[in-house]
């Protein structure tokens, strides 16, 4: 297997940047990464991180936020960014050729944003808009909600978005203390992938974040302990939106390859067993799938499903019954390598862009310190045995171990005994 050119450079001031370069295609993706996401923040401050993500790119001391948008739209490019539990990332997509125009864009945004207070009031009403969206979607609060429940007031458990309450109170001073406590080089990953000369990203990247200095003083929050917790919030809706699950792993965890494959077979695809015997089989749920969720020093392995209240019950159970045998009877071969097949094939497929290449860099760097190459991560894959993904089920899979959350009319029988 032919691996791409990685490189990593850290400057001066403590900023890490990554490169990917890919001869094969005309674009380039570029993301500036904090350090710092919903996990960080007080209880009064929470949603302040996803706040500042919407705020950078209302202005700065050399562009309106008019004036941003039309030299991206110019080239024909894209703006734009996200906030996670843990980072906030600031990203654009441009031809190859454009992207000193991409990175001065994002310093600019990054380092000079005016941070007017009409602006503030303005972005505020957006994201109270945001929040009212969410809440108006069950079938996405419901996740938020199951984090709630199994982590019960740790700080990684709060949503992004924040809360109404706190988001109406956000000042421009709480803004700029949160960046500055935050928004430091050593907190700050740089990562590029597509048609790129790594010395010339240094160089833009070194030139266009001149002055950008200073360490974190901050210690990050200890993990969350999990309970077997149960949470419904009863509302009229066609359908009981379920969430059910346990503690997963860390990022960085030495088992994860083999909570790569429980996931896929358990409900990872159309071929996994939930999604088989749930809507193939028994027409019970239109939407039912698995997923992990990893972060730093916890992680979680959930199931959702939406169903009809009448046949919340029968779901649950069979949500439980399936977790059983994959705990209990021994994995066969054949279906342990069918999983290490589809995970292979979804890597690669998830990889052919150069954006998905330059979150792959960054998280890297971010959790691990250092970039696996492909070949390495297909070894990790391979190197699964029967006896260390059983282990795992046996670990992950705990009968007393579920939590459930459910958003929805109120379910005819009791979900979790």
């Amino acid at each position: 297997m032919t691996e791409l050119s990685y490189n990593r450079q850290v400057l001066p001031n403590g900023m890490v940047v990554l490169s990917e370069q890919m001869p094969a295609v005309k674009s380039a993706s570029i993301g500036v990464w904090v350090r710092v996401g919903s996990r960080d923040e007080a209880l009064e401050g929470a949603g302040i991180s996803h706040f500042i993500e919407h705020m950078l790119f209302k202005g700065t001391e050399r562009r309106s936020a008019q004036e941003i948008a039309r030299a991206i739209d110019a080239v024909g490019g894209t703006l734009d960014a996200f906030t996670s539990r843990e980072n906030t990332c600031f990203f654009a997509k441009v031809l190859g050729e454009h992207l000193p125009l991409a990175i001065d864009l994002l310093a600019d945004t990054f380092l000079h944003s005016s941070l007017h207070p009409k602006d503030i009031e303005r972005e505020r009403q957006v994201v109270l808009q945001e929040i009212k969206m969410v809440e108006d979607t069950p079938d996405d609060l419901v996740h938020d909600l199951f984090a709630e429940a199994i982590w019960s007031d740790h700080p990684v458990a709060r949503p992004i978005l924040g809360r109404k309450e706190t988001v109406c109170l956000f000042t421009q001073d709480d803004v700029r203390r949160h960046m500055d406590r935050f928004y430091r080089p050593d907190r700050t990953v740089v990562a590029a992938a597509g048609d790129l000369e790594h010395e010339q990203l240094v160089d833009l990247v070194a030139r266009t974040f001149n002055g950008f200095e200073g360490r974190t003083v901050y210690v990050d929050s200890p993990p969350p302990s999990s309970r077997a917790a149960v949470r419904m919030e009863e509302r009229d809706t066609a359908q009981l939106h379920l969430c059910l699950g346990m503690d997963g792993l860390p990022y960085a965890h030495q088992d994860r390859y083999a909570l790569y494959l429980l996931n896929a077979m358990l409900g990872g695809s159309m071929s996994s067993r939930l999604f088989q015997e749930i809507r193939e089989k028994r027409g019970l749920a239109y939407s039912i799938y698995s997923y992990q969720a990893s972060y730093r020093d916890c992680g979680l392995l959930v199931i959702y499903a939406g169903t009809d209240p009448e046949s919340s019950g029968q779901v649950v159970d069979l949500i439980r019954a399936e977790c059983g045998r994959l705990r209990n009877q021994s994995i066969d071969p054949g279906d342990l390598q069918q999983a290490k097949d589809q995970l292979k094939g979804s890597l690669f497929l998830g990889l052919e862009g150069t954006s998905s290449r330059m979150t792959r860099l960054a998280k890297m760097e971010i959790y691990f310190d250092r970039t696996y190459s492909l070949d390495e991560i297909i070894a990790g894959i391979d190197s699964v045995s029967i006896d260390q993904f059983e282990s795992l089920t046996k670990r992950i899979l705990r009968d007393d171990a579920f939590a459930i959350t459910s958003i929805g009319p109120a379910p005819q029988v009791a979900l979790l005994s």
